[in-house]
């Protein structure tokens, strides 16, 4: 199947229109100098009546991942292909790798190597990463010894099933006094999924996309006994109840930001998805 016959298959609690008219309102919050960055999104379902593990089976073939996982609870799944690690804790290290900037995949070697350069070279991308590679070095410093957090990787692309990210690297040394679990909780949520400054920004959000947003773009992840950890931002992930599957994508949103585009990357991020169910 074509991905727009798959699409007519999905609902989303916006109409198109709707959608871009929620940018034009982000926007004109950064215009107002509320927030630099904001991260919108929509949440898609769908019937689907097929056993949870064999969707998750399916999306880890489709849309292979790093930071894949699947839970069973009593009354519903996740089911999660996430791109995306939240933090890492090893050793007393932490390492923390924000996602921003978005090109499909092309259908061809040649429209691949165009949609690659296009991201590496685009100047709003760029900058959508660096705000958001800005925030994380600050909730890093509160948790980690003084001078100890660095920016190891800028701007790195990286290739997935569907898409192309720019993804950089912030990384610490966790102060001797704070424990992995007040880590996250101190970091929590991510900076790339929600904006900066993060407090104002997530207020942006909930009022503009009138959904709780629930695990998606929350985090999974573990803490062991020896003080490590390690979490994904729950993106690409799928939430399975009963008979429909939910899942939500979105986008940075910065005051150059065009609707239309905004609106068509949310698509690149859900075809693997919607292919899947």
């Amino acid at each position: 199947q074509d991905f727009e016959s798959i699409n007519k298959n999905f609902k989303s609690n916006f109409e198109k229109e709707n959608y871009k008219n929620a940018i034009t309102k982000l926007k004109k919050y950064i215009i107002n100098g509320d927030v630099y960055i904001a991260n919108m999104t929509q949440r898609f379902y769908t019937e689907n009546k097929e056993e949870p593990f064999e969707i998750y089976k399916k999306l880890r073939t489709i849309n292979k991942a790093p930071f894949s996982a699947y839970m069973n609870f009593e009354d519903f799944q996740v089911i999660s292909s996430s791109p995306e690690r939240f933090i890492e804790i090893n050793k007393g290290k932490v390492v923390t790798r924000p996602i921003k900037g978005t090109r499909p995949r092309g259908k061809n070697e040649e429209e691949d190597k165009k949609n690659s350069l296009e991201l590496i070279n685009s100047e709003k991308d760029r900058a959508e990463l660096l705000m958001v590679v800005d925030l994380e070095r600050n909730d890093l410093s509160k948790v980690c010894k003084p001078y100890s957090v660095k920016v190891t990787e800028l701007f790195k692309l990286e290739k997935y099933a569907t898409v192309f990210h720019l993804v950089s690297t912030v990384e610490g040394i966790l102060k001797d006094n704070v424990s992995s679990v007040k880590c996250i909780k101190e970091c929590f949520p991510g900076g790339s999924i929600t904006g900066t400054p993060k407090i104002r920004a997530m207020e942006i959000i909930e009022e503009l996309e009138g959904l709780k947003r629930n695990l998606y773009t929350g985090s999974i992840g573990y803490f062991d006994f020896r003080g490590n950890a390690d979490f994904n931002i729950a993106i690409r992930t799928i939430i399975k109840k009963d008979n429909r599957a939910y899942f939500g994508v979105g986008g940075g949103v910065t005051y150059d930001s065009i609707e239309e585009d905004e609106y068509n990357e949310t698509l690149d991020k859900a075809k693997a998805l919607m292919r899947v169910l």
